[in-house]
């Protein structure tokens, strides 16, 4: 069976896939090299919005849009 995954290839030429693959034994592989840059990975993203999210997030009005969810103390 022919299966296609995303990697990853780093400056040194070093492969990293981006899902896990199962396989029995050695196999042959075939590596297509894209002309573009690798999509950032989600948890990047996330962290590098978080410093624009964090002025809408720290503000007065929504801690009082959420307050109705933190527990009584």
């Amino acid at each position: 069976m022919i299966q296609t995954v995303e990697a990853v290839i780093d400056e040194q030429g070093g492969i990293r896939l981006l899902q896990p693959i199962h396989v029995t034994g050695s196999h042959r592989a075939l590596v297509t090299i894209l002309d573009e840059q690798p999509a950032p990975v989600a948890h990047e993203t996330a962290i590098l919005s978080e410093a624009a999210l964090a002025v809408d997030w720290n503000r007065a009005e929504e801690d009082a849009a959420w307050s109705h969810l933190q527990s009584a103390q």
